[in-house]
């Protein structure tokens, strides 16, 4: 059994029914969600607020591969439109691949142009970290260390104090 974290964001268009539609077209795979959360712009200040989520999804046959597939397919559903120029510029939603565990439930590695997991800048990222903890209290990202120990470093201090929590808008697995 293959597991996959996602983490999901949007600040173009209507964000919300962005996350709801990525969260439908992953399907039966995504069996927890975590609440939704408001965060300022990271990397690239001048833009909207994003909203952000993360899903854990399983597949018995997914390869690491797959899940990028997959998360790729939600962002063109979307009408994503990469621009080369701004890295962490807008976007109608953003699918990124965090983690990834094979059948034994060991983390896999790859470090490749297309691919790498876990995500080389999870641990910086508290619009990832935070929601991650909503579903997995006890979770640990690969090669990194405890949720909880990540979120507690001061360099993120500035982007936990900027996240709003939206109960308002919740995300429903279909498990």
């Amino acid at each position: 059994m293959s597991r996959a974290l996602l983490s999901i964001g949007s600040n173009l268009g209507d964000r919300y029914q962005h996350l709801q539609q990525a969260v439908r077209l992953l399907g039966e795979s995504v069996v927890l969600v975590s609440g939704v959360y408001e965060t300022p712009p990271w990397g690239d200040p001048g833009q909207p607020a994003y909203l952000n989520a993360v899903l854990l999804a399983v597949d018995p046959a997914a390869a690491p591969h797959d899940w990028l597939d997959r998360a790729r397919a939600c962002e063109a559903a979307a009408g994503r439109v990469r621009d080369p120029e701004r890295r962490f510029g807008p976007r109608t939603l953003d699918v990124d691949v965090i983690a990834v565990w094979d059948a034994d439930d060991q983390p896999v590695l790859a470090d490749d142009p297309e691919l790498t997991v876990p995500h080389p800048r999870a641990h910086l990222r508290a619009f990832v970290l935070r929601p991650w903890i909503d579903i997995q209290p006890y979770g640990q990202l690969p090669g990194r260390g405890w949720l909880t120990d990540l979120l507690n470093d001061p360099a993120l201090a500035d982007d936990l104090a900027g996240m709003t929590p939206r109960p308002d808008l919740p995300l429903e697995s279909r498990s």
